[in-house]
């Protein structure tokens, strides 16, 4: 296992700065997530890892060797891309052994490796057949298997399951966290898809124009934003705008159009002044609904439109005010007839989140 470091790294492609002096650790084994909306620089970090791109400033580290200028071949890296990639003329078993042959590795020590990494993957009964003889899943896993046949130092992955649909995306999650965590590989896994890092990252890193804006695990870039951008790319979530009251301990009071709310900050190192505005972030499972009045948090209003789901309603409030919210309710009871009337929505300090941009 070895860790990556990334030390004021920049990337420029003419006029257009594609990565503005970014640091960043990946640590030894860990499953790390680059995501951002399209042209934020995830894509170009990762190929400069791998070595397509060089740098015009900064360094790039596997563990503690300085790979910022070596080529591609020389740093050992695993790639998955969008595209399988396999050769349609070979078998799947001869897929995999590509790279060992261009390694010059010996023939009894390729036939080994080449079982055990399709056995990894479970592709082993498959190994005389052609790549249109299997489905986008079992191509996905033999382009997996031969990513890991020459026993990468880190694994790097540019969204390899956007050409899969959402049931075998669900199965190749588990199935690449499953391997990387089997091999004990560093991996760096480039994707659009929130809930795909949500539920297999082990830490993530949100990327916008060129900057690093928040590096977190899933639970901590979700629940705490430390930006806008973030809160509003990964899930969905109320914005209110409103102003500082003040800040006792760790809480801050905002006054907004729809009601005061004591909330925590998303990003600690930046308080905001007495006074400043703010914008207050509350995901819509974080809403609790009641029929009596409510004082902490509270936002009075009505429902408007809902869809029923079963197990959750996803609500259109709208408050006394006029504005819109968002709220999801688990186990639904405000419903159909028991929706009318008037009714107050409430969310806890510790889901009110106060971001400063």
């Amino acid at each position: 296992m070895i860790s990556i470091r990334i030390q004021q790294l920049t990337k420029r492609f003419g006029a257009v700065t594609a990565l503005q002096r970014l640091d960043l650790t990946i640590n030894p084994g860990e499953l790390f997530f680059l995501l951002g909306p399209s042209g934020c620089g995830k894509t170009t970090l990762l190929r400069s890892m791998a070595g397509f791109y060089i740098p015009e400033e900064g360094k790039l580290f596997f563990g503690d060797e300085d790979v910022t200028n070596l080529a591609p071949h020389k740093r050992n890296t695993g790639m998955m891309f969008q595209s399988y990639a396999l050769w349609p003329h070979m078998s799947v078993a001869e897929n995999v052994a590509f790279g060992l042959h261009e390694r010059k590795v010996s023939k009894d020590e390729i036939k080994r490796r080449v079982g055990e990494a399709l056995e990894s993957v479970h592709m082993n009964q498959y190994a005389e057949r052609k790549p249109n003889q299997l489905s986008g899943g079992q191509q996905q896993r033999v382009a997996l298997a031969r990513a890991l046949v020459i026993r990468p130092r880190c694994l790097l992955l540019d969204e390899p399951l956007s050409n899969l649909d959402a049931k075998l995306r669900l199965e190749m999650r588990t199935e690449i966290r499953r391997v990387c965590k089997e091999f004990k590989l560093t991996t760096v896994y480039v994707t659009h898809d929130q809930k795909e890092a949500l539920s297999i990252s082990d830490r993530m890193a949100i990327l916008e124009s060129g900057h690093i804006l928040q590096v977190g695990t899933p639970r901590e870039v979700y629940k705490r934003p430390a930006h806008r951008t973030v809160a509003n790319f990964i899930g969905e979530t109320d914005f209110i705008t409103g102003r500082v009251l003040g800040m006792v301990d760790n809480y801050v009071t905002v006054e907004t159009g729809v009601g005061r709310f004591d909330g925590v900050l998303g990003n600690p190192a930046k308080p905001p002044a007495e006074g400043a505005t703010v914008t207050v972030s509350i995901r819509p499972e974080c809403w609790e609904l009641h029929r009596s009045h409510q004082t902490r948090n509270a936002v009075r209003g009505t429902i408007g439109e809902s869809v029923y789901l079963g197990e959750v309603a996803q609500y259109e409030f709208i408050t006394s005010n006029g504005t819109q919210l968002k709220i999801f309710e688990r186990n639904p009871r405000f419903v159909d007839g028991s929706a009318r009337g008037e009714l107050y929505a409430t969310a806890e300090p510790e889901d009110v989140v106060v971001l400063v941009d």
